[in-house]
């Protein structure tokens, strides 16, 4: 986890939350009270994020997370996680932002994990996609990663995609794979996204090391594959949900990805509880 970067976005966040003050907590709470309260989770899953939780108090200050488990963890309903000791005020203003990432990144790996026990027994890798919420990336990558599943791009800059509209902005396949081998880095792979047998054949004849197929149907995926024949590697996209992933995978495809993983996921509930004076 690049830390600098996480850290300049929990600031941002706990800016967002509490830049004027936490009004309640102020009013109610004296400035010197110390106070424990409990992490806990209140239904299954997988944990991911527990150090950018564990970050928000180490920045907000006078406050110290004492964690049972690590990232990864699978957890059942009811378990504790861990105790959040310190300045009250601390405890109080830094609860909504923590658990905010806590149970979004939660709830991605949990996601994830479902997917890939779909895929156990085969060779086939499970991709996300930049289908992230703004400013989140490095989390939701993270979580996925957490999940068992494998980062796709970053960013842009990554790695060469060519998609439908680069295809339409170069005025075909072989126009935008000619343009990528003149102008970018002869050392990035180029993969090339194709919805037709048509484009399958121009981008194999063209040489693109990656071919991703993009919204096909189990036949025309079986018979894709066959098509490309060791060629190139594929993956498979578009459409796909714990229902279907199981038969994609089968097609003989080397790569699955999905923007469920970062965009359909649901948040994993996760509290603090009980607290008390010390």
């Amino acid at each position: 986890m690049n830390w600098s970067l996480a850290d300049d976005i929990i600031k941002s966040a706990l800016n967002e939350d509490i830049q004027y003050g936490d009004i309640t907590t102020e009013s109610i709470v004296d400035s010197g009270q110390k106070a424990a309260i409990e992490l806990i989770v209140k239904e299954d899953g997988i944990i991911a994020g527990i150090e950018v939780f564990e970050r928000v108090f180490h920045i907000l200050g006078d406050a110290e997370v004492k964690l049972y488990i690590q990232d990864g963890a699978e957890v059942r309903k009811g378990e504790k996680l861990g105790e959040i000791v310190g300045n009250t005020k601390t405890l109080l203003s830094g609860e909504r932002v923590a658990l905010n990432f806590l149970q979004r990144m939660s709830g991605i790996a949990t996601l994830t994990k479902k997917f890939v026990k779909k895929l156990e027994g085969t060779n086939v890798r499970l991709l996300d996609t930049r289908k992230t919420t703004p400013n989140m990336r490095i989390f939701e990558k993270y979580a996925v990663k957490i999940g068992g599943g494998t980062n796709h791009r970053f960013g842009l800059n990554d790695g060469v995609l060519i998609k439908d509209n680069h295809i339409d902005a170069a005025g075909g396949i072989k126009n935008a794979i000619d343009l990528v081998r003149k102008n970018a880095p002869f050392v990035r792979k180029i993969e090339v996204e194709v919805e037709t047998l048509t484009q399958l054949k121009e981008a194999l004849e063209c040489g693109a090391d990656i071919i991703m197929l993009d919204n096909m149907n189990i036949e025309m995926l079986k018979t894709s594959v066959e098509i490309i024949n060791g060629k190139a590697q594929i993956e498979a996209s578009g459409n796909v949900t714990l229902d279907t992933i199981d038969s994609i995978a089968k097609t003989g495809v080397n790569f699955i990805s999905t923007g469920a993983l970062t965009h359909s996921f649901k948040v994993l509930d996760i509290s603090m509880k009980n607290l008390r004076y010390l």
